[in-house]
Formats: C-alpha cells, sequence, structure tokens
C-alpha cells in the first residue's frame, strides 16, 4: 500500500465511526481513529445523482462528529499514488501526527 511504503502509520480498513453517545456510523474504507481521520476512494459510481446525494450526507457525518474525511479518486493514484500519499500526509500532520509517533 503506498501510505504505508511513504512512511505513513498503517490505516485501519472499513472501521465503523462509533459516534460519543455509542451510536455505529458508517464505515470509512480506510481510517485512522486516532486522529480522527476517514479516507474515501470515490468511484466512478460516485457520479451517479443518488451517490452525490449520499457522498454529501456522509461528508457533513464526518464533519458533525468531528472527524476530517480524506477524499481520494482514480486520478490522485497516478505516479505512484504521489497525490493520494500528500493528502492523507497532509490530513496526519493536520491532525497531530509527527514521523517517527
Amino acid at each position: 500500500m503506498a501510505i504505508v511504503r511513504a512512511g505513513l502509520p498503517e490505516p485501519e480498513l472499513n472501521v465503523p465511526i462509533i459516534g460519543a453517545d455509542g451510536t455505529r456510523h458508517h464505515e470509512p474504507d480506510l481510517s485512522y481513529r486516532k486522529y480522527l481521520i476517514g479516507i474515501e476512494y470515490e468511484g466512478e459510481q460516485h457520479g451517479d445523482e443518488g451517490q452525490i446525494v449520499r457522498d454529501i450526507a456522509r461528508s457533513e457525518r464526518y464533519a458533525a462528529l468531528g472527524w476530517a474525511e480524506v477524499r481520494i479518486s482514480k486520478r490522485h493514484m497516478h505516479d505512484e499514488s504521489k497525490a493520494a500519499v500528500a493528502k492523507v500526509r497532509s490530513a496526519l500532520a493536520q491532525a497531530g501526527w509527527r514521523p517517527g509517533r
């Protein structure tokens, strides 16, 4: 995985977000619970009108729960996924992660 090869911590896969009240919310494709970051891969089906509405609602839930959402698409995966890695690295740094931790 490009994220780990780039020296970033290994994310968790499909772990549900649990709200402070114990409510189970959606499951990000990848996540860093410690840093409250969810990573979503937006494939071709995310261009469908109904899916766009669901994605907007998901983004609003992220914000309401105090989580950051990192959205990745196919265009971020070119050139050894450098753009995707940069987006994840930036979100981690904003959340307080530092290399070597």
